[in-house]
């Protein structure tokens, strides 16, 4: 059995931002590009789209009439190499809602909520690659079964385009940044 059998060779090759543009949606579900190379991100728990959702109603409440907050759907990091993830929360300008691709010049914070099987990408990988395309807020989201969650703040230092630690929030999240908001992780 040859590795075309198992995945379409389109897998298999760098893509271009064109030809991602060309496919459909069920094609780009479920897949993040990252250096041109399609990457298949496990499918999310219900924990998971619980808390992505919360965090996302809230921040989107709280945004008012300038930010949206959404879920599932991609933000264009840069264009060569093609790299395109799915953050588990995207807060956005609300007069970007009609452009796309959502790039970073559009986005205010992207929200991580770690899963079994993405560890190491949502701690470590894209936060760095958010800091490099200037992502102004970015929140990582710890949830273990059986505790209340647990969100860690990160804000861009612009000069050297990276994030410094922010604010460290349990069960409650409080914060007047990026703007204010409350939510309360306990019903997740």
């Amino acid at each position: 059995m040859t590795a075309e059998m198992i995945a379409p060779e389109w897998m298999h090759r760098q893509i271009t931002s064109e030809q991602y543009d060309s496919w459909t949606e069920e094609q780009c579900a479920g897949i993040e590009i990252v250096d041109g190379m399609v990457v298949v991100s496990p499918s999310a728990t219900k924990r998971h789209n619980r808390l992505a959702r919360l965090l996302a109603n809230a921040l989107d409440a709280a945004g008012g009439k300038e930010r949206n907050a959404d879920t599932d759907f991609d933000v264009r990091l840069q264009d060569v190499p093609l790299n395109n993830r799915r953050p588990g929360v995207v807060v956005y300008r609300a007069d970007t809602i009609d452009e796309s691709p959502t790039g970073p010049e559009h986005v205010l914070l992207l929200v991580e909520v770690v899963s079994p099987g993405s560890e190491t990408t949502d701690r470590v990988v894209k936060p760095d690659q958010y800091a490099k395309a200037g992502i102004p807020f970015h929140w990582r989201v710890e949830q273990v079964p059986g505790t209340v969650p647990v969100v860690h703040t990160y804000v861009l230092d612009p000069s050297s385009r990276s994030y410094r630690v922010g604010e460290l929030f349990t069960g409650v999240v409080r914060t007047a940044v990026p703007y204010p908001v409350e939510i309360d992780l306990a019903d997740g």
